[in-house]
């Protein structure tokens, strides 16, 4: 099987390099297209004012200077011979869950490859240490996915514990929880007396209860939340049919 590999924390991470591995260890063809530097936090943004540039480099991973969602465009639409058959985004340094799929470079690259007829993977280890535990979770998962009849448009999110892979305790099926509303940007200066923000780190988690996929990282799980690309409020709709003009 060929698979499109991507990510949001550039194209030199270790996440990256070691799901690369791994995949091409266990026999699949594998193609990697990932931001030139670290894009967290892009969400599903493209690049429409200034041209893209990849570059291919000596372990033939192409580096783009855009966000994980230009790579993945890129590489389906114009960089990859053959196409491949799935995306998986990843490895991601840090957890990606509830309110952080909105956010997350990680899950928009997963997401790009919604065409694909396969259900594309984004996976994220919870820390920045047991990068080979989330590999193996991806390539033990990968070969069961491909016997489910997933929905179409569907982005499987994986979130794995940052520990040894013996340590842990099983997979659990979740939903998002949600978090707090993040603190105030934090207002500095620049070198030249200008004034300037730095965005705030995520909120804590809210929901996080049985069931969500907060809940099940802190049981040493393995976290899978099927999303949806289609955001529509169905329960909402009949509550909206008497709006009028």
């Amino acid at each position: 099987m060929e698979l499109l590999l991507s990510n949001d924390d550039g194209v030199h991470a270790i996440g990256l390099v070691t799901l690369a591995k791994h995949c091409v260890a266990a026999g699949f063809n594998v193609q990697v297209v990932a931001p030139d530097r670290d894009r967290s936090g892009a969400s599903n943004s493209l690049t429409l004012d200034s041209p893209l540039h990849p570059i291919q480099l000596p372990n033939g991973f192409f580096s783009v200077n855009g966000t994980p969602t230009d790579c993945v465009h890129l590489a389906i639409n114009s960089l990859c011979d053959p196409i491949p058959k799935r995306v998986i985004a990843g490895i991601n340094a840090g957890a990606n869950l509830g309110d952080d799929v909105l956010y997350s470079g990680t899950v928009a690259a997963a997401m790009e490859g919604r065409f694909l007829g396969t259900a594309p993977i984004a996976v994220s280890l919870v820390g920045h240490q047991h990068f080979d535990t989330a590999a193996q979770v991806t390539l033990e998962l990968l070969p069961q996915l491909e016997k489910l009849a997933l929905a179409e448009r569907l982005v499987v999110n994986i979130n794995v514990p940052d520990v040894p892979y013996e340590d842990l305790k099983g997979i659990e099926i979740t939903r998002l929880g949600h978090r707090e509303r993040s603190d105030n940007p934090v207002k500095t200066q620049n070198p030249r007396g200008k004034e300037c923000y730095w965005i705030s780190a995520a909120g804590p988690a809210a929901d996080a209860g049985p069931g969500t996929d907060f809940y099940a990282v802190s049981q040493n799980k393995v976290s899978v939340t099927p999303i949806h690309v289609d955001m529509t409020a169905y329960e909402t709709q009949k509550t909206l049919e008497g709006l009028a003009l």
